[in-house]
């Protein structure tokens, strides 16, 4: 254990490392009941989102991609909420109208997801530009994997953050894959990481399963940002364990022997003895974790679940701060239309 990090903070990513892939568990199992669309598990890889989140202060953002639950939950989102939105119920602060993992939240700043490759990476950059006009205090951490490095919003937003010393960092998990793209196949540089001395700032590369190096490495990355020495490119290097989506078969496309080797190196147990070897964790505290997670986890689904749908309504509301004359005349005849559907 790092002596700079509290163990408290790494008792908090240990334990949203094990929400994370507890609860995620849960969401494929829904999805295959046919009530989840689609889901992107962070399987392997949750210390990067995780410990990244948990370097963030409350005044910074942070912008995540469809793979950043362990992020979300870091940052303050609850299962219920999270779930809502996972369902498209009537909890759904987006109500029901953004694909699974898209949930957001002002209060808590975070970004919404946007689901073309990339495409959060040129947001972030906007944020923080904002973020040096206004003089604020705050930072911005963009998430994204390895195949958004090869979009065109990665090199745009690289080059303007280099060109103008944004209070952004990049941090990008390298899982190996882009859905069945090796990363060989995407890019010959020898490193990801290396790509920021294009843009005029610093790159680094770390092992995405040491949450300690994540976590550091963020915190220094951010505290430099808020500085006013510019942005850093962080690349995590992992494995995702599972599939791309719920979508996927990733077994046509890399080889089960790969697969085991990286399960060997899962970070959950990584960090689980480390915090063992230095006496603040023992079997029994895990197991008792564990339990009080699946209570949870129980709870917040048989909620969620019983939520109706968002109001037929809800459609057309959070477009125009007084609803046009035209869309007012469609609510109202879309209205009508249900109640006859509904009479008997």
């Amino acid at each position: 254990m790092s002596a700079q990090i509290a163990p408290s903070v790494l008792l908090k990513v240990y334990r949203t490392l094990v929400q994370t892939r507890l609860f995620e568990a849960r969401v494929i199992a829904l999805h295959r009941q046919g009530r989840i669309s689609i889901y992107a598990t962070s399987e392997g890889e949750e210390a990067i989102a995780v410990a990244g989140a948990v370097a963030l202060r409350d005044t910074d953002w942070l912008f995540p991609d469809y793979r950043s639950t362990g992020a979300l939950f870091a940052r303050g989102v609850g299962m219920r909420d999270y779930l809502s939105q996972l369902l498209g119920t009537r909890g759904d602060s987006c109500k029901g109208r953004q694909m699974p993992t898209h949930i957001a939240s002002k209060q808590l700043r975070i970004a919404s997801v946007s689901t073309p490759v990339g495409n959060g990476i040129p947001h972030a950059v906007g944020l923080a530009y904002a973020a040096k006009l206004r003089k604020g205090p705050e930072a911005v951490l963009v998430l994204f994997g390895d195949g958004a490095t090869s979009s065109d919003g990665f090199h745009a937003g690289m080059n303007i953050a280099g060109v103008h010393r944004l209070p952004v960092v990049f941090l990008c998990r390298n899982n190996q894959y882009a859905i069945s793209l090796p990363l060989e196949m995407q890019t010959a540089s020898k490193t990801i990481a290396v790509k920021a001395e294009a843009y005029g700032f610093g790159g680094i590369r770390i092992d995405g399963n040491d949450a300690n190096a994540v976590y550091s490495t963020t915190e220094r990355a951010l505290a430099r940002a808020r500085a006013g020495e510019g942005p850093t490119l962080i690349e995590a290097v992992s494995y995702r364990l599972g599939s791309h989506t719920t979508s996927d078969d990733p077994r046509r496309y890399r080889p089960d022997e790969q697969v085991a080797e990286w399960r060997s190196r899962d970070a959950i147990e990584i960090l689980r003895r480390e915090l063992e070897s230095h006496g603040v964790w023992d079997s029994a505290r895990d197991r008792k974790l564990r339990e009080e997670l699946a209570r949870d986890i129980d709870s917040v689904v048989a909620e969620a679940s019983a939520e109706n749908k968002p109001p037929l309504e809800s459609l057309f509301e959070d477009v125009y701060a007084q609803l046009p004359r035209h869309l007012s005349e469609q609510r109202d005849e879309l209205l009508q239309q249900r109640r006859t559907a509904e009479a008997p």
